[in-house]
């Protein structure tokens, strides 16, 4: 199983990279393995010398007092997590998750360390594809 944060690399600028572990519940991790996962509007944040990902949505069906969207804690060596915490500090970066994704019987999240587009940046990707789009449509009619 995997889910892609298709708007991470539209939205921002990623830079490195790292593979988390996640701390989930059980109905969570089955809840994953049936499709019910999203990072959509997902961020990474540091609390206390810890990593979270807020707002990833996994919906667990068959339970009343659940709250989908709530804080899972990121499992990183200290090392990794310091480094983190210190770049986003310095360089004034954002950590975004772009995948989560299921390794043996493990389940993974990559976050990305990443700087936001400007709307310029944005406006001027939508015009290579729209033209890049007309010129396979072009080639194809010939």
């Amino acid at each position: 199983m995997k889910v892609l944060n298709k708007k991470a690399s539209y939205k921002y600028q990623l830079g490195q990279r790292y593979e988390a572990g996640i701390s989930l519940l059980g109905a969570e991790v089955k809840a994953f393995r049936n499709g019910g996962a999203s990072l959509v509007n997902s961020f990474g944040k540091a609390i206390d010398d810890e990593i979270f990902l807020v707002n990833a949505n996994i919906s667990v069906t068959g339970k009343k007092d659940y709250n989908p969207t709530r804080s899972r804690k990121l499992l990183l060596h200290k090392n990794q997590i310091t480094s983190i915490m210190s770049k986003i500090k310095a360089k004034r970066l954002t950590l975004v998750p772009t995948k989560m994704y299921t390794k043996g019987r493990l389940i993974k999240v990559e976050i990305a360390l990443a700087k936001p587009k400007k709307v310029y940046e944005k406006k001027e990707i939508l015009k290579r594809k729209s033209i890049d789009r007309e010129i396979e449509r072009e080639l194809k009619e010939r």
